[in-house]
């Protein structure tokens, strides 16, 4: 009886080690499996958002290549004759020096030069710089099909460098969808599309936005280029006049230059904002040709905590632009600006320094009405002004 009990007492014992074995391997089975499922949802969920990425990239690549063109542009032997003829006016020593013969006859050639350009309008309006087109009378367009089109000249913009072509002829074209660059943010991916070299049709290159309102203090003819978008996708010669877009497609900026110390792309690129293109096509197209700019005619001084005290102005706060000088027959002393006069907002957008005021500028032109808040002594007088050619 007592063996029988022993026994019955040691399989009992035995299978409640079996069982605790078995319940204490599978709770660590569960575990790992948990374990492996987490893991799983932590990688997997960067894994899909860059499919999702890659997927963004594709759509908006899809939605704007077909809209991005190769320009080729060339001065005829005419343009040159004009030009040659415009230097013998304005040098006195042209003729003296005799640089034709001294150079062999070749010290002025035609110009010629490449470059991209973004389709604006299905009637084949496109949008470039003026630095790819604007000494040009010959301009051959290349679409993304390799298709071959010319194309005259509707008018340039110099002081944004923003030239407005059209393809001759009436065949319809896919124009690009305009966003709104006001709402790119820092960080933001963005892809570049040109056609960099000359030879490379529809090139899409990505990266990402690095800043906004850039001012590289360069200049095209005297005039200065300010407000860029940064981006560090590639950006090379040729994709001048090139868009950059969005991951919906969406134009955010046209091409224009690069930081660089060898001629190619060195990390830094920047494009013309697509609220500032949308705003110089319209004027471009609304004149029929060249966009005259302006500027109010003043000088003076950003306003300063120093500036206020120094000159004893009754300013609530260090913002705005105070006049020292008015330009004779500008349109700021026919507007009746007077030196003293602080530049609080132009058209009620406010006026920080003067770099505002040349912002501002970009957006209009010869004839243009604004209407200039100051402060004058203490008192706030609405001035309204009809806009002059620069002097």
């Amino acid at each position: 009886m007592w063996n029988l009990l022993k026994y019955t007492l040691s399989g009992i014992a035995g299978g409640t080690l079996v069982l605790l074995f078995l319940w204490v391997f599978d709770t660590n089975d569960i575990n790992k499996k948990s374990e492996k499922s987490d893991y799983t949802q932590l990688v997997g969920n960067p894994y899909d958002a860059a499919i999702s990425s890659d997927m963004n990239f594709v759509e908006s690549a899809r939605n704007s290549t077909g809209s991005v063109v190769h320009i080729y542009a060339e001065e005829s032997e005419e343009q040159l004759r004009k030009r040659r003829e415009r230097s013998r006016r304005n040098d006195p020593f042209f003729d003296i020096f005799g640089f034709d013969s001294f150079f062999g006859g070749n010290f002025y050639m035609p110009k010629n030069g490449t470059g991209s350009g973004v389709i604006y309008s299905s009637d084949g309006l496109i949008i470039t710089n003026n630095h790819v087109v604007g000494f040009a009378d010959k301009i051959t367009v290349t679409d993304h099909e390799g298709n071959k089109y010319q194309a005259k000249k509707i008018g340039v913009d110099e002081s944004t460098d923003l030239a407005v072509i059209k393809i001759i002829g009436n065949k319809k074209f896919r124009p690009i969808m305009i966003g709104n660059s006001d709402k790119v943010e820092v960080g933001e991916w963005v892809l570049a599309v040109g056609n960099p070299f000359g030879y490379l049709t529809s090139t899409v290159t990505a990266g990402i936005v690095s800043a906004k309102g850039r001012n590289l203090d360069i200049s095209y003819e005297q005039k200065t280029i300010q407000d860029f978008i940064q981006t560090d996708a590639a950006i090379n010669p040729g994709n001048s006049g090139g868009a950059l877009v969005n991951l919906n497609g969406e134009l955010i900026g046209i091409n224009t230059a690069i930081a660089t110390p060898t001629g190619v792309f060195a990390g830094y690129s920047f494009a013309i904002p697509s609220n500032i293109v949308r705003k110089v096509v319209r004027d471009i197209i609304e004149v029929g040709g060249n966009i005259e700019r302006t500027n109010l005619g003043v000088g003076g001084y950003d306003i300063t905590t120093d500036l206020i005290e120094e000159f004893e102005l009754k300013l609530n706060s260090p913002l705005g632009f105070y006049i020292d000088e008015v330009q004779p027959q500008s349109a700021a002393q026919l507007g009746g600006l007077l030196p003293g006069d602080v530049i609080i907002s132009i058209n009620d957008d406010p006026v920080r320094n003067y770099d505002d005021i040349e912002k501002y500028m970009k957006f209009f032109k010869v004839g243009d009405k604004i209407s200039l808040k100051v402060n004058r002594n203490g008192k706030i007088v609405q001035l309204p002004l009809m806009l002059k050619k620069r002097t």
